[in-house]
């Protein structure tokens, strides 16, 4: 991927809204719910601390993570939509 996200940023890709219910009932788009589920694509070197000492990030390319309801900024990239957000953004790698 040609984006490199700066500091504590990490760029997420949504997961694909749930198209029918467990019931079966088969959802129309304006009744989907916004995905919070979605796989990591890049991230970035890590937050500065006080002293300059660069902190690692806790998360990686590929996880796949949970993240708050209204989380991140939306963008495309060639097509596809994205995420991009600060790491302390993320609940939960699962």
């Amino acid at each position: 991927m040609k984006i490199n996200p700066l500091g504590d940023r990490v760029v997420v890709k949504p997961s694909e809204a749930e198209e029918q219910t467990e019931g079966g009932i088969i959802l129309p788009d304006t009744a989907k719910e916004k995905p919070q589920k979605g796989e990591v694509i890049a991230v970035g070197p890590g937050k500065k601390s006080d002293t300059g000492e660069t902190i690692p990030m806790e998360v990686k390319k590929g996880d796949t993570v949970i993240y708050g309801k209204y989380s991140g900024t939306e963008f495309n990239f060639e097509g596809d939509e994205y995420l991009i957000m600060h790491e302390n953004d993320i609940l939960a790698v699962i």
